[in-house]
Parts: C-alpha cells; sequence; structure tokens
C-alpha cells in the first residue's frame, strides 16, 4: 500500500511537470525578440522547457526567479535562486533586473511570463517607501497565523512594485502568461500574485487582512491595474497546470489498481487538523476497496514556539488519531513542490500501525500535534516523503486508501 501511494503522488506530479506539459502552449516567435520572465517554483523548469523548444534562429533571453536549490542549467535564459516563503536581497535584485528586463520591450517584443507558486516571494520588489525588512516581517507574521494564500497575496500586491498586474502594466510588448496553478480556484491574480493579471481587491482590502491578523503594515499601500483597464487588451493569462489534473492522473491509476476512487475536490481549505477529523469521517464510512483523493492548501495556525513540519504533516499527524482503531486505512500528504512547509520532505506516509509504532517508541502523538511537531513524529517512524524539489507547484496531494479486510 505505502508503495502504491508513493506511486500516485509521483503520478499526479507528473501530471504538472513543466518539461511535459508547457511546450505544446508556446506561442510563435515575434518579428523581435522574445523576454522570458519567469518567477517561482516551477521556474527553472519552464526555463528549461522553453529553451529547449524555442526556434535556434529566434532571439531569446531572460531571467528565472527561483528557489534556492531548485535551479536548472539554462543557456539563453538566467537562472537565479532567492528566498521562500519569505522574500530576501537575492529576490529583490532579480524582480529589479526583471523589471527592467520587460521596460525595454518594444511593441514588436514578446513578454513571455513563467509564472508558478512561489512567485510572490520569489518577485518582490517592494513599492515605494516599503522596505524589504518590513516586508519579510509581515509575511513572517501573516504565515504564522495561518492566512489562507489568497488575503497574503491581496497584502502582498498593494505593497509591490511587480506584482497585481504591474509586471503587465511595464511592458509595451504584447504578454502571453503561462501559469502552473498552486491556488485553489486557479484564479490567476492570486498566482504568484498575478504579475501579469489585473487585480480585483482594493487597498482597503488590504488593510483589512492586516487588520483582522492585528499586524503593521511595512509601508504605504499603493492601487492596482484593474479588471477592465486598456492594458490588458495585448494581455493574455493561460493556465496549464492544475491541481484537477492531477487528481485525476492519480484516480486513473488507483483505478486501474482495483480501487474505487472518489475525487472529493481540488480546492478544500482550512485548519489542517480539522480537515483531517472531516476526512477520516468520510473514511469511516466509505466502501472498501476505495480511495478518497483530494487536493487544495490548508493552514496551520502555530501555537507557542511550534514545532516542525507543514500543514500535510500536521493533516496526517491529526489524521491518523482521528482514524484510532478503524482497520486497513492507508494515507498519503505530500506537497506537489517536494517541500512541506519548510523542511526537507514532500510530506509523510500514514499506515494502520502508526499510532502502536510511536508508542513503541515513546512518542506523545497528541502532545506533538498540539506542538505543531508533526516532522519529528514522522521522522522517528521512518515515514517521511522524501523527493526533493520537484520544480512544479499544484499544491497539496492527499490520499485515504482504505483496503479491504485482509
Amino acid at each position: 500500500m505505502r508503495t502504491l501511494l508513493e506511486e500516485s503522488f509521483r503520478a499526479a506530479v507528473a501530471a504538472a511537470d513543466p518539461l511535459k506539459i508547457l511546450p505544446p502552449h508556446l506561442p510563435r516567435p515575434p518579428r523581435g525578440r522574445t523576454y522570458v520572465a519567469a518567477a517561482g517554483k516551477a521556474a527553472a523548469s519552464m526555463a528549461l522547457a522553453v529553451e529547449q523548444h524555442w526556434p535556434r534562429g529566434a532571439a531569446l533571453s531572460g531571467l528565472a526567479i527561483t528557489r534556492y536549490a531548485h535551479g536548472l542549467p539554462a543557456q539563453r535564459i538566467r537562472v537565479v535562486e532567492a528566498g521562500h516563503p519569505v522574500p530576501d536581497a537575492a529576490g529583490e535584485a532579480g524582480a529589479r533586473e526583471l523589471l527592467a528586463g520587460v521596460r525595454a520591450l518594444g511593441p514588436d517584443d514578446l513578454l513571455l511570463a513563467l509564472v508558478s507558486g512561489g512567485g510572490s516571494s520569489l518577485l518582490s520588489l517592494p513599492a515605494q517607501g516599503v522596505t524589504m525588512d518590513g516586508l519579510k516581517a509581515m509575511t513572517r507574521e501573516l504565515l504564522r497565523c495561518g492566512a489562507p494564500i489568497q488575503e497574503i497575496n491581496t497584502v502582498r500586491k498593494h505593497l509591490s512594485a511587480i506584482q497585481g498586474g504591474r509586471l503587465a502594466a511595464a511592458c509595451r510588448a504584447p504578454v502571453l502568461a503561462l501559469i502552473v496553478s498552486d491556488v485553489t480556484g486557479d484564479d490567476p491574480t492570486h498566482i504568484a500574485s498575478g504579475p501579469c493579471a489585473p487585480d480585483p481587491t482594493t487597498i482597503d482590502d488590504a488593510r483589512a487582512v492586516l487588520r483582522q491578523y492585528g499586524i503593521p503594515a511595512p509601508g504605504p499601500f499603493t492601487e492596482t491595474p484593474k479588471p477592465g483597464d486598456a492594458l490588458f487588451g495585448q494581455v493574455e493569462n493561460r493556465v496549464i497546470a492544475t491541481a484537477r489534473r492531477s487528481l485525476e492522473a492519480a484516480a486513473a491509476l488507483f483505478a486501474a489498481k482495483g480501487f474505487a476512487p472518489t475525487v472529493l475536490g481540488d480546492n478544500i481549505t482550512g485548519e489542517a487538523s480539522e480537515v483531517a477529523k472531516a476526512m477520516a469521517e468520510q473514511a469511516r464510512n466509505a466502501r472498501r476497496p476505495s480511495v478518497l483523493i483530494s487536493g487544495g492548501e490548508c493552514t496551520v495556525t502555530v501555537r507557542g514556539a511550534g514545532g516542525r513540519g507543514g500543514r500535510c504533516g500536521e493533516f496526517l499527524l491529526a489524521l491518523a488519531l482521528a482514524l484510532e482503531g478503524v482497520p486497513n486505512v492507508h494515507a498519503i500528504a505530500a506537497d506537489t513542490d517536494g517541500i512541506d512547509g519548510s523542511e526537507d520532505n514532500a510530506g509523510a506516509l500514514v499506515s494502520p500501525d502508526t499510532l502502536a509504532r510511536a508508542v513503541a517508541r515513546g512518542l506523545d502523538a497528541r502532545k506533538l500535534l498540539a506542538a505543531n511537531d508533526s516532522y519529528a513524529f514522522f521522522s522517528a517512524l521512518g515515514d517521511l516523503v522524501v523527493t526533493g524539489p520537484t520544480r512544479t507547484n499544484v499544491n497539496d496531494y492527499r490520499a485515504i486508501l482504505l483496503a479491504s479486510a485482509p
């Protein structure tokens, strides 16, 4: 069962691999030159896909900003690594260089924007009057409070010189943005804070988010380009990879192995431990053999000093406790980018004997869950899923496998 669960995760990731899915979406080269502006955890693989399939005689250059350890060797597009989920000086410098390249384009050129999850942090260029230190501190606090990514990005867009449609606004050339979605709903305005998408949110919306969590603004807010603005007449935002397609790929695999799949949804949000309780109840009443598959992005509200582990580990630890006594249930939860929170694992696995093995090792599952320390729990059991960077990102993947009685 463990092997099957890990295989299903690989199938979900493969369905969003830019090297496979991006080439069919490439346009014809323009009369002038093409500048690639890439940002996100998939930026390097997306840039490499363009290089591999772009006509050799056509002018191509650009910059890809990705997370540390997510780079790939490219020849015509420069790849730089920067901080995520908290922005840093490398990201600021890269964003400044990228914006300058976009501003140099003319009407006969093309801006090919390659956008993926993580771009909000990696493409950080503070607006006038906002400091990078202030932006970093605000981001840390929003993450700590468990704010949904849409709320975080609403604030970021109004403090940025490049997000919230401002990258497209700085360009005189036609714009094609190819997007790997890591947010529920797949709305381009929320993916990497929508550098090429019109922004329906307002300054008042951004202020309301910070007021809700009691976090001070790091500087003055500025307005963003809105839907209907004429500048978007030469801009296309095209989503080329979604969580739904990855879940369907996993479902097909399970069906071929004799497990009836049910896709619960690709937009499941909420506190990870509470989502786990709700799914445990569904699992108790599900027929067998079957599998419950879901995607989306849960959140974790950090309590006290906090422990180690991300939302996938938190979900699984809460799930194991909620399923105590239910036989023959196996589960996986992993982030398709290969990183659960800020650790070195993509996620973890649960088996019918998880809690029994934990007791044998002296682990208190409830205490570790209360301390948000799922990493320590699954690491001690040898149940972490470690893939390294996948260089794509379509959010979390979860599968609860309900096997027949032995």
